[in-house]
């Protein structure tokens, strides 16, 4: 499996922060998925950040459901997405 970095791939227009757990199966899939096309990410662990899971609490009705995703634009600007698919983070990432 691909490691997830700081970073952006060419032709990146947004960046990309992923909320993940180290179990988590759908979160080990969006990576591996994203990471075939050379998209790069921030990974924050939630278990390990408790900012960041009272952060992903916040976006989620108070739960900790990972993974969740920020995606940054210039033109959408921050778009947070709970478990969404490839397709959907590749489209708001412009590639």
């Amino acid at each position: 499996m691909a490691t997830p970095t700081t970073g952006q791939a060419p032709g990146h227009t947004g960046r990309l922060t992923m909320y993940t757990t180290t179990w988590c199966g759908f979160c080990r899939r969006l990576k591996s998925q994203l990471a075939r096309d050379g998209i790069q990410m921030n990974e924050v662990d939630i278990e390990r950040d408790p900012a960041a899971a009272t952060y992903v609490m916040s976006v989620n009705g108070g739960n900790q459901t990972v993974p969740t995703v920020i995606v940054e634009t210039p033109d959408a600007g921050q778009v947070v997405l709970t478990n969404p698919s490839a397709k959907e983070v590749k489209r708001l990432l412009g590639v």
